[in-house]
């Protein structure tokens, strides 16, 4: 008999590979929950990372309208799937003050990281959902984030944890 062992190294997804620089906006301008949503979708577009802008607000708004993305702890991740991204995408935005998200906690949200992929990217969508949660766990990097001055500062710190 011949023991095969097979055993599978999954490399952990690195954000700052998906996110760029431009895509990161500190503060936001947005006063709820709507307009942070259309903010970040607004920075894909500007940066040409997406090819229908009102197709990709349609996506995460009928995402959201399913379940609340403010997943708890002052974070959310809105996120939507459609054939106007042709890669997983990414922004990431930082309020001002805090927002009503309609957060599984009650609690308002400050930090907000959109995604958008493509239909039929299941795999990296899902494996970026959880670094995020993952990474939003520390609560040092959290709070950090949360104070960070502006996007380049936020992108940094992002970039330096990421690559810890």
């Amino acid at each position: 008999m011949v023991r095969v062992n097979f055993s599978l190294v999954v490399r952990e997804m690195i954000l700052t590979q998906i996110l760029q620089p431009t895509c990161v906006q500190v503060p936001l301008q947005g006063k709820d929950k709507d307009a942070v949503i259309t903010e970040l979708v607004d920075l894909l577009d500007r940066n040409k990372l997406i090819q229908n802008r009102q197709t990709v607000l349609d996506a995460v708004f009928t995402r959201e309208r399913t379940r609340s993305t403010g997943i708890g702890a002052g974070i959310a991740i809105p996120h939507g799937k459609c054939n106007a991204a042709k890669e997983l995408v990414m922004a990431l935005g930082v309020t001002e003050s805090p927002i009503d998200f309609e957060s599984v906690d009650g609690k308002p949200v400050s930090i907000v990281i959109l995604l958008v992929s493509p239909q039929d990217q299941t795999g990296p969508h899902i494996q970026a959902l959880a670094r995020i949660s993952r990474l939003m766990m520390d609560d040092d990097f959290k709070s950090a984030l949360e104070k960070t001055p502006s996007s380049e500062a936020a992108y940094k710190l992002m970039s330096e944890r990421e690559n810890k």
